[in-house]
């Protein structure tokens, strides 16, 4: 594709107008995020719609006494003015018309399987097989189907912010979602909206020259 737009027209969107998103739109942006790679073809994801103000307003507070209940229990001041200055960006989603949740499933893949199997095998250190896992392949897939969500929202004009900063009330979370299927967990969400904004930003980026290194 010659035309890059729809990437570089992507920013982090933390206000939304209050117009309500076509079932349709969300269904579209959600399919083009099952069409992520996945390693194994295992598309070990499931979608969470949230669309209910009443839904998104409880979490907004489930957030916020897990804020404060963190904050209480810290005899750190320092950390427990920076920790309830976060709050702010832990639930950005609150405006929004639409949450989406990602949850993450297993992810055993057989060749990962064996290649574990085979390092031990060949009397591979610890800290060998340990890198190989920290590749995380399973949160791998989530991510790139996150991001092809948030380009898929930013095609049709609507506005996202990749969020992970909740997730230290995931277990509150899941639990008011209720959502059951085993071995799966809440790993991110994003609000999707029209921007409050008309105008956005992009943040700055390194060079390339930072982080690119060629081998020829």
């Amino acid at each position: 594709m010659a035309n890059l737009d729809f990437i570089y027209n992507r920013h982090s969107v933390r206000q939304y107008r209050d117009t309500d998103i076509p079932t349709e739109d969300i269904f579209e942006i959600i399919r083009a995020a099952t069409y992520a790679p996945s390693g194994g073809n295992v598309q070990n994801w499931h979608f969470i719609i949230i669309k209910n103000k009443n839904k998104i307003k409880e979490l907004v507070k489930i957030i916020e006494k897990k804020n404060d209940e963190l904050v209480n229990n810290s005899k750190d001041e320092d950390k427990k003015i920076k920790f309830r200055k976060y709050l702010r960006f832990q639930t950005v989603f609150k405006t929004a018309p639409v949450l989406i949740l990602i949850y993450a499933g297993p992810y055993n893949s057989p060749d990962l399987v064996l290649a574990v199997d085979l390092l031990k095998e060949s009397g591979a250190p610890k800290d060998e097989i340990d890198r190989y896992l920290k590749t995380v392949p399973g949160i791998q897939n989530i991510a790139a189907a996150m991001e092809n969500l948030l380009l898929a929202a930013t095609a049709r004009g609507y506005g996202t912010c990749w969020m992970t900063s909740p997730n230290f009330a995931v277990k509150d979370l899941e639990n008011f979602v209720n959502f059951k299927k085993e071995g799966y967990s809440l790993a991110a969400m994003t609000p999707i909206g029209i921007p409050l904004a008309t105008e956005q930003k992009s943040t700055s980026r390194k060079p390339l020259e930072e982080v690119i290194t060629l081998i020829e």
